[in-house]
C-alpha cells in the first residue's frame, strides 16, 4: 500500500508526511501522474490561495491525474486549501474553477465583531453525519487556519465547527473527503483521523 501526498508546492507537505510517518505509514510526496494513478490513497494538502493552487495543479498536469485516479475509486483526502479545491469553484480574488468533486463554492468567511478572519485556533467539532472518518470526533478540538469556507449542500457536510458561521470542518462525497482544519497539527485527534483515512485506503 502506498499513500501519495500530492506535490504542487502548496506548503505544509512536510508536516503531513511527518504525521503519516508517525503512524508508520508508507507515504511519498510526488507530482508524478503514474505514481498518483498507482496510489492506494491520495492526500491533497495545501496552504495558500485557491487560484494559485489550481494554476499549479494544471501546470503540472495533475488535475486530470487526480480526477482519473479518483474515478477508479481511490480515496482522496483534501486538507485545508486542499479541501477547498474539492468544490466546483472558488471566489478568492476572482472566480476559479476547482476540481469539482463536490457541488458548491469556496467563499470568504463573513466578518463579524469578535470573530477575526483568518479563523485561527482550536475549535470543537460537531458531528452532523457519520462517515468512515468521523468516529469519536464529537466535541473534540482541532486546529484551524483559514479565511475561506466551503459553501456546499448539507448532504455533503459531515462535521462542523462554530465560528462567526457554522464552518464545514469535514466534508465528503463518495470516495472524496475533506478536512478544513489541519489534522497534522491537531495532536492525537488529528492523527486518529489520518489513521482512519489510511485504514480506508487499505480496504
Amino acid at each position: 500500500m502506498k499513500i501519495i501526498v500530492i506535490d504542487y508546492d502548496a506548503g505544509n507537505t512536510a508536516n503531513v508526511l511527518r504525521a503519516l510517518n508517525k503512524l508508520g505509514v508508507k507515504a511519498e510526496l510526488s507530482a508524478d501522474p503514474q505514481k498518483i494513478a498507482a496510489a492506494s490513497g491520495l492526500i491533497l494538502p495545501g496552504v495558500g490561495a485557491f487560484p494559485a493552487a489550481m494554476a499549479e495543479l494544471e501546470k503540472r498536469g495533475l488535475v486530470s491525474a487526480i480526477k482519473e485516479t479518483v474515478a477508479k475509486g481511490t480515496p482522496l483526502l483534501g486538507i485545508c486549501l486542499g479541501m477547498q479545491l474539492l468544490v466546483e469553484k472558488g471566489l478568492e480574488h476572482h472566480e476559479t474553477a476547482g476540481l469539482g468533486f463536490i457541488p458548491g463554492l469556496c467563499r470568504e468567511i463573513p466578518a463579524k465583531a469578535g470573530y477575526p478572519v483568518p479563523h485561527m485556533g482550536w475549535n470543537d467539532l460537531q458531528v452532523k453525519q457519520e462517515s468512515p472518518l468521523t468516529t469519536g470526533l464529537q466535541d473534540q478540538a482541532v486546529y484551524f487556519v483559514h479565511s475561506y469556507f466551503t459553501d456546499i449542500p448539507q448532504e455533503y457536510i459531515d462535521v462542523t465547527a462554530q465560528y462567526s458561521i457554522s464552518v464545514p470542518a469535514m466534508i465528503h462525497k463518495d470516495n472524496v473527503y475533506g478536512a478544513q482544519f489541519h489534522p497534522e497539527k491537531s495532536g492525537d485527534v488529528g492523527l486518529g483521523i489520518l489513521k482512519k483515512f489510511v485504514d480506508l485506503c487499505e480496504r
